[in-house]
């Protein structure tokens, strides 16, 4: 067997990850309007669909958030028991947001013309091979 094939898996059995910052503009989201702290962004972005979220890396992305003035964060410590972290969304991070609502809205359109074109293959099925078939003419 070569290196190539044992490090290689069948595409088909491979799950889709979203790219590796699309969670950011979730949290951004999450803390447009509400200040709150990393138990309740992560509930947040559960209800948004995301179903495995590694705590620990929300955190180091909140703090790398924090590092690049995207957000902000002050200890609570009015409550009972242990102080809690609570972000903030900052004015770059407002307009950072807006900048992910551009992109996301261009990968919008570019999903809603790759999904029209997927069910116009099962529509139409023989409208590719007509297609091939007129470039051989």
């Amino acid at each position: 067997m070569t290196d190539r094939s044992k490090n290689s898996t069948n595409k088909s059995e491979q799950t889709f990850q979203a790219p590796k910052n699309f969670i950011v503009p979730f949290i951004l989201l999450s803390l447009r309007d509400l200040n709150c702290h990393g138990y309740k962004i992560l509930q947040q972005l559960m209800d948004f669909g995301f179903s495995t979220i590694d705590q620990g890396n929300l955190y180091r992305m909140l703090r790398q958030l924090e590092k690049d003035d995207i957000v902000k964060s002050e200890w609570d410590t009015s409550e009972a028991g242990p102080a809690k972290r609570i972000y903030s969304l900052t004015e770059a991070g407002e307009k950072y947001l807006k900048t992910c609502v551009y992109s996301l809205e261009h990968y919008q359109s570019m999903l809603e013309q790759f999904f029209s074109v997927y069910t116009n293959m099962f529509t139409f099925p023989n409208s590719r091979k007509g297609k091939d078939e007129e470039k051989e003419i």
